[in-house]
């Protein structure tokens, strides 16, 4: 497995992590056999959030009698006054049983925070790391415009951003402007939410770049298909570059990719699930999806008002209300059996 140095933070570990936002969807035990397993098995950095419910805290229990010098911890905070970002990082520091967190990061910024801008946060952050209490200062976004101007602040020493094969070029963009930063890039959403399948095809495309993947892992067939990869690591054949082409033609210009800046909406639509409900249906395939309470969800779409308030709130800038409408109607034909799966 490829090692990967997070830019100056000096953070060097495989290019292989752990996202720990899925195990608050687990019982502690589940969770906690899944951290330790992946430590085990080679994983060294963790990532987590304030906002992934109780996620630090089964981390925190995971990591007992762990030498802390062993692992790296990162976790965020949503915070948007200075307030507010101690008492989640206080919180943070004791569901992960730790004195300090070795990135914090501020969570989904729809801004670049910086020293003087009034609101405080920027210098909270250099008050944390100057009481030891964070190494590192990172953040994290959807928005592209925002990243960009995040990596040219030369303020932060990382940056996490989704990253898949379904990168645009402007997106593998940031990745090259990272690299020549000296700033680390954390790919999230590797796998599109779920829309991607093919965990080597994954694998082989990020090892290809200077990022380091985080994987969501909530179950123990899914860690041990990660996990392998330590002991083989998958290459670029044929086959799977004319899968990735297939998929690009598919999915790369019109998908949603589920971070859930559109919501809530004015009519009650889960958006960030059904705008991409046929594509999981397709990728995925699950009689769970075509059950009566997604029926209902997805006849929501029917009431949508055309508000356009998801539109202005898309940082990928999709036409959503005809996304959905899409979906919809595709949806409709796979149950009344018009379109085969």
């Amino acid at each position: 497995m490829r090692m990967y140095t997070l830019g100056s933070t000096g953070i060097t570990v495989p290019q292989n992590a752990f996202g720990a936002l899925p195990v608050q969807r687990t019982d502690t035990e589940t969770a906690v056999a899944l951290v330790r397993r992946a430590y085990a098995g080679g994983m060294r950095f963790f990532d987590t959030a304030r906002s992934y419910s109780d996620s630090e805290y089964k981390l925190g229990i995971a990591f007992e009698g762990i030498d802390r010098n062993s692992y790296y911890l990162a976790t965020k905070t949503q915070a948007k006054d200075p307030e507010t970002f101690r008492q989640h990082l206080e919180t943070s520091l004791n569901l992960l049983h730790t004195d300090h967190v070795d990135i914090y990061q501020f969570h989904c910024a729809d801004q670049c925070y910086r020293p003087g801008d009034g609101t405080g946060m920027y210098e909270e952050m250099l008050k944390a790391k100057a009481e030891g209490k964070i190494l590192h200062i990172g953040i994290t976004t959807h928005r592209i415009g925002v990243a960009e101007e995040i990596i040219s602040s030369g303020l932060y020493e990382t940056l996490q951003y989704p990253f898949s094969y379904l990168a645009s070029e402007r997106e593998h963009a940031l990745v090259e402007k990272c690299a020549n930063a000296n700033m680390g890039f954390i790919a999230m959403k590797g796998l599109c939410g779920g829309i991607l399948t093919n965990s080597a095809a994954c694998m082989a495309y990020m090892t290809r770049y200077p990022v380091l993947p985080i994987w969501g892992i909530q179950r123990d067939a899914e860690l041990s298909e990660w996990l392998s990869f330590f002991d083989r690591e998958p290459e670029m054949t044929p086959e799977l570059s004319a899968m990735i082409e297939a998929d690009r033609k598919e999915l790369a210009t019109d998908f949603c990719r589920g971070c859930g800046y559109c919501e809530p909406c004015t009519a009650g639509i889960q958006i960030h699930n059904c705008a991409r409900m046929t594509p999981m249906i397709r990728r995925s395939p699950s009689a769970g999806f075509l059950s009566e309470y997604w029926q209902a969800e997805m006849a929501r779409i029917d009431e949508c008002v055309d508000c356009g308030i998801c539109k202005t709130r898309c940082p990928y800038g999709l036409d959503t209300p005809n996304l959905l409408r899409r979906n919809l109607e595709d949806y409709r034909n796979i149950l009344s059996g018009k379109t085969k799966i």
